[in-house]
């Protein structure tokens, strides 16, 4: 495990699970919403975010969380390991309500500078209008996803929390086999 790609609806937990994998494997962590957007809430033009994220792709060792479909391709093609967060859109609109009023006003660390979490009810509207095709979207990148690739769908909190104690006992013992050069 060198390079992880983790793909999920928003409200998932990709960021949270992106972090806490990275604590875990020591991997460097990136987010798209780094990417997506510069500090002030300014989003950076399609061939700039595409040219960032060939740079990250580019590196030996990351694990980068989030969207960003015109890229995955490339992603995909250079990861060793897919992690898909597919949660119902109960949970995950729960989720995205929940981090809404608790990081009111707050810029958390998957957003850059000058991003704070606010209502939206673009977003909201959003997440409701693309439940089905992103859903689709992830579901079809992670059944096409070549053979070699490690391939883990993670569909509750309890299937989180035991994947995460296991790489932690693993990583304990030294048998996580990742290279940190």
């Amino acid at each position: 495990m060198r390079r992880v790609m983790i793909i999920g609806q928003p409200g998932s937990g990709k960021s949270t699970f992106a972090k806490e994998l990275g604590t875990i494997t020591h991997l460097p962590v990136f987010h798209i919403d780094h990417i997506h957007w510069k500090p002030g809430r300014v989003e950076p033009s399609g061939a700039e975010k595409n040219q960032i994220c060939a740079e990250v792709h580019a590196r030996e060792r990351w694990i980068v969380e989030g969207g960003g479909p015109v890229t995955w391709g490339e992603r995909l093609e250079r990861a060793d390991t897919l992690i898909w967060l597919d949660f119902p859109l109960i949970i995950r609109g729960w989720r995205v309500f929940r981090r809404m009023l608790l990081n009111w006003g707050r810029v958390p660390p998957d957003l850059p500078e000058g991003c704070p979490r606010r209502f939206s009810l673009e977003f909201a509207r959003w997440i409701w209008k693309t439940r089905h095709t992103g859903r689709r979207l992830a579901g079809d990148l992670y059944a096409n996803a070549p053979d070699e690739k490690t391939k883990l769908r993670l569909r509750s909190r309890r299937e989180v929390g035991q994947f995460l104690a296991a790489l932690r006992w693993a990583a304990a013992r030294g048998n996580l086999g990742i290279s940190h050069r």
